[in-house]
């Protein structure tokens, strides 16, 4: 059975925030999925319906699927290299900051007719 996949890289939000999102639509109808990401006030929310729209439109323009019966059949996200910058503190101190980057992926798949 054909799946459509999307993939965005690099996206700089820490993957542990985009995972309390991608929760939420996992095992969804992808009309659901994105109802919900339009009305879950966080930041992950917006690369995530982005992900979400271009794994539907990989469905129908690669695979000919009908956008009403793709549902997210997985999707995960992995985390890409942390960008480490210095923060002066006391007493001639610096601390690390540590920009954090993730790797959003989502699949889709068409429901079992019968």
């Amino acid at each position: 059975m054909p799946e459509a996949k999307a993939v965005a890289n690099y996206i700089r939000i820490s993957p542990r925030k985009v995972r309390q999102v991608i929760d939420l639509i996992r095992g969804k109808d992808v009309e659901e999925a994105l109802a919900i990401l339009k009305f879950t006030p966080k930041r992950a929310s917006a690369p995530l319906t982005k992900v979400v729209n271009s794994a539907a439109a990989n469905a129908e323009h690669n695979y000919e699927m009908s956008k009403d019966d793709l549902y997210v059949a997985a999707c995960y996200v992995d985390q890409g290299p942390t960008l480490k910058r210095w923060k002066p503190r006391a007493m001639g101190r610096a601390d690390v900051l540590r920009h954090r980057t993730s790797h959003i992926t989502v699949i889709l798949k068409e429901k079992k007719e019968g």
